[in-house]
């Protein structure tokens, strides 16, 4: 994942434990209200356990959501993956809450654990495991579109010209101007929109640091292009595109699908 997606995931995952940490709180308390003989331990040892179980198994939803974020399926496709990812989803959540519930009532009382019959029980999970996938999948969804436009509105802040270093020459470009830049070898060659092309000696590494604070981004293990400049894009197969910029086409890789997302924008 890239750093923004990753931001993305992380703060979505935070959401979601605080939210489940809230539901299982009040869970224990309206069970603690309605049969007080059950005492506070058993409320607390089903809810804690859900709890844990259902923050690890978040990672579904999250692996989902970036899947739709990154690639835009039609629904017909997207359909199937989510039906999967639930039963997933909630298979490992009841195997695991009964797991630990288990293990608790082991070491913490004198009785046994029964989950009950799982023709009615786990249909009864089931039920509330959709949900929250699904309500999952939507703070995930959410969370990396925000966090995309963020990205995408920074460049507008960061400075609007870029030195290249011509030789012995220093030229100053305005970062609008550079369509994109490529790997040539111990060189870096700079595409610019009024046709010139410069050569400097650098690596495509070193200049994709720099380039990042200006929005650019790598399209190809020796492409980086300026989104800012992006006209079209076209499907070449197998995940590839290529991007129109202008008159100049550069390849997009299919290893690079945050780069995909960024300019479908």
């Amino acid at each position: 994942m890239s750093g923004d997606e990753l931001r993305a995931i992380r703060q979505a995952w935070l959401l979601g434990l605080g939210l489940i940490a809230a539901i299982a709180l009040v869970n224990v308390l309206t069970l603690r209200h309605d049969a007080p003989k059950l005492g506070v331990l058993l409320p607390t040892i089903w809810e804690g356990t859900s709890a844990c179980v259902t923050m690890c198994v978040f990672a579904i939803p999250a692996a989902v959501a970036l899947w739709t974020f990154r690639t835009s399926p039609r629904w017909w496709r997207a359909a199937p993956v989510h039906l999967a990812a639930v039963t997933l989803y909630s298979v490992l959540h009841v195997s695991g809450f009964v797991a630990l519930r288990k293990l608790a009532y082991a070491a913490f009382t004198s009785e046994t654990y029964t989950f009950g019959p799982i023709s009615t029980e786990f249909p009864y999970e089931f039920r509330k495991d959709l949900m929250a996938y699904g309500l999952a999948s939507i703070i995930y969804y959410l969370s990396l579109r925000r966090e995309h436009r963020a990205f995408v509105a920074a460049p507008a802040e960061t400075p609007r010209t870029f030195d290249i270093q011509d030789g012995a020459r220093l030229l100053r470009v305005p970062t609008i101007d550079i369509l994109a830049v490529r790997s040539a070898g111990n060189y870096a060659e700079f595409l610019i929109a009024d046709g010139r092309r410069r050569l400097v000696r650098s690596s495509l590494v070193a200049l994709e640091e720099k380039l990042a604070e200006h929005g650019f981004r790598r399209s190809h293990r020796s492409w980086l292009v300026n989104p800012a400049r992006v006209t079209g894009l076209r499907p070449e197969g197998s995940g590839d595109y290529a991007i129109e910029l202008g008159a100049v086409e550069v390849p997009l890789s299919r290893r690079f699908p945050e780069t995909l997302a960024v300019l479908r924008g």
